[in-house]
C-alpha cells in the first residue's frame, strides 16, 4: 500500500493527510501517521461533535471548573464533587466482560487523576431483546465485568438504569459514571509545564492492547504476523486500586505537576493533550517505556491502550520521591522523557526519531459542520393516529406485562452482583430512581442518577433530549435533592449520514435548551458515534448523569412507602398522552407518536417544592411517573415496601392514558395524614397541582380511573416484578 493509501484505512480523509504533510514539511513517518489518526479520530478530538459541543452550558448555581477529562461542581465551600460518564460500547460487543471492565476502570481513572477520591459508579446500558440468546450473553457479560471490577477496586456500583430494545441487538451501549470527592486545594490538572520538568509513565506496562485501529500499519509496514495482532484491552482491577492509592498518596507530596489517565490511544493521547495544554513540548525515549511485550514497534507503543497506565508531570529534581511511592505499590514510575519548550513532540527510540509533531497541532484536529437531513421515518411515526388504537379489555393484565417488562422490571438481578456499600458513603442503596450519597466530613450529600429514554429520541430527538434531563433532575429531587449539575454520554450512529448527524444536533440542541432553563452546567462529557450496524443505528442515546445536592443527607426521601395509612398525594396532572410510551411498545407492539410534552418551567417549581418538603421531613415517600406511567410508578411504590394501595384517579381522556401514559412532571408522594394540608398548600404556593388520590395499606393493589379498575395483589406485582429478568437470563 502506499502512504496515502495507508491513511485512508487508517480513517483520514485526503484533505487531512495533505494538512499533515503541510503541518511537518514532509511526508509523515508510519508512527506519526498513526499519532495524527487516533488524534484527529472522533474518539479522541471530536472533530464532528466539538462545535456542538460547545453550546453546552457551562455556568450554573454549583459550577465549577476542573481542568482535565472530569468536570465538577462545590457543593461547598472548599469542596468539589468530580464526575464524568464514559462509553465502552464497541469493546463490550465484541467482549461484554472485558469491555465493561476496562470502562469501569477508565473512568475510575479520569476521576482520581485530578486528585479526587472515586466514592461511586453507575452504569446505564441498552441491550437487544432479552428473549434472544445474543442479549442475555452480552447483559450477563458486562454485568459480569462491572461487578468484577468495581468490586474489586473497591468502588460502589450504586445506580443506574437498563434498556432493552431491538435497535441495540448488534451494537450494545455501556456507559459508565464515576463520582469523586476532592478538595479545591488538592485539585491537580491534565497539563505539563517547566521546561526540564520530567515525563514519568506510573502503573503497568505496556502491550499491544487495543491497537486495532492501527492493524493496517502492522498488515503495510510488517506483514501478517500473529504475535503482533491486536488484542482486546485486559483489565486488572488490583493494579487500579494500588494506582489509586499510589497517586493521590504521591499527589499529596505537591511534586506532580499534572497527571492524565492513558486512556483512547494511550501514549500519544497523553504526552499530546498534555503539551497542548501547557504550551510546551516533550522529549520522549520510548525504548524507556516498560513493556511486557518483545519486539513491539514505535507506533504499537504510542497507540496501546493497555490499562492501570498514567502519565505524570513531576518536578525536576523530585523524580525519586515520586517514583519510590509508586514502586512501594509495586506499579512502575520511569522517566521517559522530559518537558521542552519548543511545542515539539518528539519520540525517539534512542537516538533515532520516530516521531517530531508540534504537540498544539497534533492536539488540534480540524473541526466539521457535517450536513444534516431529517429521517424519513419521522413523518410516519409521529403521523401515526392514536385513536385507532383500541383500550384493553383488562387493566390489571396491562399493569402485569408492564411490570414484567424486562426495562421497567427490577434490575436486582445485576445489582444484586455488585458491592454497593464499599466504603460505607450509600445511603440508599440501589434499586430507586436515583442513589443517595453521604460525604464524609460534611453534612450535605449528594443524590446520583442517570436517564435517558432512546424512544422519545428516536421519535423526536430535541424532545427526547429534554426528557432525558427533566427526568434525571426530578429522579434527585424525588430524593431530597436540588438538581445541580450534568455530565452527558451522547451515543448514536455514523455522523457521516445525515440523518444520523441530525439526530445528534437536535439531541444537543434540546440539551441545551433543558441544561440552561434549568441552570445546570455539563461539566464533563463524551461522544460515542458510528453505533450501527449493517442493519441500521441505534436509537439516538443522549445519557444523562446527574448529581443533585441534599442540604442534610439524613433529611432524604425514598421510593418505597413507609406506614400502613399514609396519604397518597398525586402532584402535576394526568394527560390524554400515549405517544412513545412502554405500553404502547409493549402491549400493541407500536413505538409511535409524539414524546409526552414538557414544562420545564413547570419542572422548576416541582423541584423546588420536594427539596423544600422533603427538607421540612413532610414526605415519606416520593416516586416520579416515568415509563409505564401513574400506575407503573404507585405499583413500584407499593411492591418496594410490601404496603397496599387503595387510590382513585379522575379520567384525562382515554383511560389507559390516564394509567399507562407516560405524561410528564408528576411525582406521587405518601405522607403522613397530619401533613396533607401543610403539603397541599405548599403545593399551591409553588403553582403545582396537588391532591389526595388514595391511602397506603392492606395487600391489595387498587387503582381506579373512570371504569377502568385494576385490582392485584401486592405479592402477585412484586413476583412479577421481580422474577421478569431472572426467569429469562435462566
Amino acid at each position: 500500500m502506499t502512504p496515502r493509501a495507508v491513511h485512508r484505512e487508517l480513517g483520514l480523509t485526503d484533505q487531512e493527510y495533505d494538512r499533515i504533510c503541510a503541518t511537518l514539511g514532509r511526508t509523515p513517518t508510519p508512527t506519526e501517521l498513526a499519532m495524527f489518526s487516533v488524534e484527529w479520530s472522533e474518539h479522541c478530538g471530536y472533530p464532528r461533535s466539538r462545535g456542538y459541543l460547545r453550546l453546552l452550558p457551562r455556568g450554573g448555581k454549583y459550577a465549577a471548573t476542573v481542568e482535565g477529562d472530569s468536570g465538577g461542581i462545590e457543593v461547598e465551600p472548599g469542596l468539589l464533587v468530580v464526575f464524568k460518564v464514559e462509553s465502552h460500547n464497541h469493546p463490550s460487543q465484541v467482549e461484554p466482560r472485558e469491555g465493561a471492565a476496562t470502562g469501569v476502570g477508565g473512568i475510575i481513572r479520569d476521576i482520581f487523576t485530578v486528585g479526587a477520591r472515586p466514592i461511586a459508579c453507575l452504569d446505564s446500558l441498552r441491550f437487544g431483546n432479552l428473549d434472544e440468546p445474543l442479549a442475555r450473553h452480552l447483559l450477563a457479560g458486562v454485568v459480569d465485568g462491572i461487578q468484577h471490577y468495581g468490586n474489586c477496586v473497591g468502588v460502589p456500583t450504586v445506580a443506574g438504569e437498563i434498556y432493552f430494545n431491538d435497535c441495540y441487538r448488534g451494537n450494545c451501549l455501556v456507559n459508565v459514571m464515576s463520582v469523586g470527592v476532592v478538595r479545591t486545594a488538592d485539585v491537580v490538572q491534565a497539563v505539563a509545564r517547566g521546561a526540564g520538568n520530567a515525563v514519568m509513565l506510573v502503573g503497568s506496562s505496556t502491550g499491544r492492547d487495543g491497537i486495532g485501529g492501527c492493524s493496517v500499519l502492522a498488515s503495510h509496514e510488517f506483514g501478517e504476523n500473529d504475535e503482533k495482532r491486536p488484542t482486546v484491552q485486559i483489565g486488572d482491577p488490583f493494579t487500579e486500586k494500588c494506582l489509586i492509592e499510589a497517586s493521590l498518596e504521591a499527589l499529596k507530596t505537591g511534586a506532580i505537576v499534572g497527571l492524565k489517565d492513558m486512556g483512547a490511544a494511550g501514549i500519544t493521547c497523553t504526552t499530546a493533550e498534555m503539551s497542548a495544554a501547557g504550551g510546551v513540548g516533550m522529549d520522549l525515549d520510548l525504548l524507556l517505556v516498560p513493556r511486557r511485550e518483545s519486539g513491539m514497534e514505535s507506533w504499537e507503543v504510542v497507540m496501546s491502550e493497555s490499562q492501570e497506565r498514567m502519565l505524570a508531570c513531576v518536578e525536576a529534581g523530585r523524580e525519586e520521591e515520586v517514583a519510590a511511592i509508586f514502586r512501594r505499590w509495586g506499579l512502575n514510575a520511569v522517566v521517559i522523557g522530559r518537558v521542552t519548550d519548543d511545542g515539539i513532540l518528539r519520540m525517539r527510540e534512542g537516538d533515532r526519531i520516530v516521531a517530531e509533531c508540534p504537540s498544539r497541532e497534533l492536539a488540534s484536529p480540524p473541526l466539521y459542520d457535517l450536513p444534516t437531513a431529517e429521517p424519513e421515518y419521522l413523518r410516519r411515526v409521529q403521523g401515526y393516529d392514536l385513536s385507532t388504537i383500541p383500550e384493553p379489555a383488562d387493566y390489571g393484565k396491562v399493569l402485569m406485562s408492564l411490570i414484567s417488562s424486562p426495562t421497567i422490571a427490577s434490575k436486582e438481578w445485576a445489582y444484586q452482583q455488585y458491592d454497593h456499600m464499599v466504603q460505607t458513603n450509600t445511603v440508599v442503596a440501589p434499586g430507586a430512581g436515583c442513589t443517595v450519597l453521604r460525604l464524609k466530613g460534611s453534612r450535605k450529600g449528594i443524590a446520583v442518577s442517570m436517564d435517558c429514554n432512546s424512544r422519545y429520541c428516536y421519535l423526536d430527538p430535541y424532545q427526547g433530549a429534554r426528557l432525558a434531563v427533566a427526568e434525571a433532575a426530578r429522579n434527585v429531587a424525588c430524593a431530597g435533592a436540588e438538581p445541580a449539575a450534568v455530565t452527558d454520554g451522547l451515543n448514536f450512529g455514523n455522523p457521516d449520514k445525515p440523518d444520523r448527524f441530525w439526530q445528534f444536533v437536535r439531541c444537543v440542541e434540546g440539551l441545551v435548551e433543558a441544561c440552561t432553563t434549568l441552570g445546570l452546567p455539563v461539566v464533563s462529557g463524551n461522544v460515542s458515534f458510528y453505533n450501527e450496524t449493517p442493519t441500521g443505528a441505534i436509537y439516538p442515546t443522549p445519557v444523562v448523569g446527574m448529581v443533585g445536592v441534599l442540604p442534610d443527607v439524613e433529611r432524604h426521601a425514598r421510593t418505597a412507602l413507609r406506614r400502613e395509612g399514609d396519604a397518597i398525594i398525586l402532584l402535576g396532572s394526568n394527560s390524554d398522552e400515549l405517544g412513545g410510551s412502554e405500553y404502547l411498545a409493549v402491549v400493541h407492539g407500536l413505538e409511535v407518536g409524539r414524546p409526552p410534552a414538557l414544562d420545564l418551567d413547570h419542572e422548576r417549581r416541582l423541584h423546588a417544592f420536594l427539596v423544600e418538603a422533603i427538607g421540612l421531613g413532610l414526605v415519606a415517600s416520593a416516586q416520579d411517573c416515568s415509563e409505564g406511567g401513574l400506575a407503573v410508578a404507585l405499583a413500584e411504590c407499593a411492591l418496594l415496601s410490601g404496603i397496599g394501595v387503595t387510590a382513585t384517579v379522575a379520567p384525562a381522556g382515554r383511560l389507559d392514558a390516564t394509567l399507562f401514559g407516560e405524561g410528564q412532571g408528576r411525582v406521587v408522594l405518601s405522607a403522613d395524614p397530619a401533613h396533607t394540608d401543610a403539603l397541599l398548600a405548599r403545593a399551591a404556593r409553588h403553582g403545582l397541582p396537588a391532591a389526595v388520590i388514595g391511602r397506603a395499606g392492606g395487600g391489595r393493589f387498587r387503582l381506579q380511573a373512570g371504569s377502568a379498575m385494576i385490582d392485584l395483589s401486592v405479592a402477585e406485582l412484586a413476583d412479577a416484578y421481580r422474577g421478569a429478568i431472572p426467569c429469562r437470563m435462566q
